[in-house]
């Protein structure tokens, strides 16, 4: 159990809740999570599956009309050829970190991750007694890899790699040629990926991320990690899925009898309805996050001793607060609380997601426009009053 790492963001999340019980104003900017609802036809989806009975056990893998529905989507837009046995439904995203890995991982495996990078990846990895093989995240790249660096970090003993694209908590996403040379890299290895694309909707340019599942022979070798919680803003709906080989979906299938059953049959119908209805609510959502991020992190820049590369996908602001930290004698995990205690506006330090991370702060903008330049406002003031 001492292996095992939190979130911070919920702690952050307690904490700013703590202050809020003493009657002060906290902008939440800590949560990656959505603002928006649930689309409504999906909800109606949803209520419709209780009273049509939905509300029993439902095979493990999931309902075959939606691993159906799961692997002709991830067929289109990935431009592989999947079925319904490739196809895993899960409880939320997380399972196909935690079953993955436990299936996969032996003590002594390396696991070569993202770093800054989602804190479950490397939690994992020390609690299945794995070593965990740090990737720094280069900002002058758009926080892709340096390719020397990860080039050296292959050894013999490399069981996994994880990526991450569009990332958490940078906003960064791996240019194609990057995809294309890993995969090189990768090819004739014993190595499994764990793709998480669970941001895979939220991008602002014109070309979509690009999935290593699509280069030629990386197919039988990946694991897409996808899910409703941020395409769809259903986060408390708990619904995600794997795509992986057969043998491996048999193995988690396997995890997931001795510890979950299966998920709940309800909200796969909901999932359904969500994949295969209307995509106004996802385009819309998508809009209004491009419109938040560029005036937010403008705002940023304009702060002494700050910048702000623009994300090319999530809803996450990745600052760069080095030169002020130094300048005020602060580290950034010291701003952060500073932030939340004194200007009231909750973040989440860079090191809380690994030791590259340290000297930013992540964002969330997953807010309201308004709360997001009351919040800028905010930040101005504190730096302005310690310079």
């Amino acid at each position: 159990m001492s292996r095992l790492m939190i979130e911070s963001a919920f702690d952050v999340l307690q904490r700013a809740r703590a202050l809020e019980a003493q009657g002060r104003d906290v902008i939440h900017l800590e949560i990656g999570e959505p603002d928006f609802d649930t689309p409504k036809h999906v909800i109606e989806a949803g209520k419709k599956a209780l009273d049509d009975g939905f509300t029993h056990y439902g095979p493990t893998p999931g309902l075959p009309q939606f691993r159906e529905a799961i692997a002709e989507y991830v067929g289109r837009t990935r431009g592989i050829s999947v079925g319904l046995k490739n196809v895993v439904v899960v409880p939320g995203g997380k399972p196909i970190i935690f079953y993955p890995m436990m299936a996969l991982l032996e003590p002594g495996d390396e696991v070569i991750f993202p770093n800054p990078g989602f804190p479950i990846y490397e939690s994992m990895i020390g609690y299945l007694g794995a070593k965990a093989v740090p990737i720094p995240l280069v900002e002058e790249r758009g926080f892709s890899f340096d390719m020397d660096v990860f080039r050296a970090s292959l050894s013999d003993k490399t069981k996994m790699v994880v990526l991450n694209s569009p990332q958490n908590p940078t906003g960064g996403i791996i240019p194609a040629a990057d995809i294309a040379a890993i995969a090189d890299l990768l090819r004739d290895r014993n190595v499994m990926v764990l793709s998480d694309e669970i941001y895979s909707r939220i991008y602002y340019g014109q070309e979509a991320p690009v999935s290593i599942a699509s280069m030629p022979g990386m197919a039988e070798k990946t694991i897409i990690l996808d899910g409703f919680s941020k395409t769809y803003a259903m986060t408390g709906w708990r619904l995600g899925y794997g795509v992986m080989p057969e043998w491996l979906a048999e193995a988690v299938g396997k995890l997931m009898v001795n510890s979950t059953s299966c998920t709940a049959t309800f909200t796969q119908i909901a999932g359904l309805a969500a994949l295969t209805g209307p995509q106004d609510d996802v385009d819309r959502m998508n809009a209004e996050f491009a419109r938040r991020r560029a005036a937010f992190c403008a705002g940023l820049n304009e702060i002494p001793g700050w910048s702000c590369e623009m994300p090319g996908g999530a809803f996450y602001a990745f600052a760069n607060v080095k030169a002020s930290a130094a300048a005020l004698g602060m580290t950034s995990k010291q701003i952060a609380d500073s932030l939340l205690n004194d200007a009231g506006v909750a973040c989440l330090d860079g090191g809380s997601f690994g030791q590259f991370g340290q000297g930013y702060l992540r964002f969330s903008y997953a807010n309201s426009y308004e709360n997001l330049m009351r919040a800028v406002e905010r930040i101005r003031g504190w730096a302005v009053g310690r310079a």
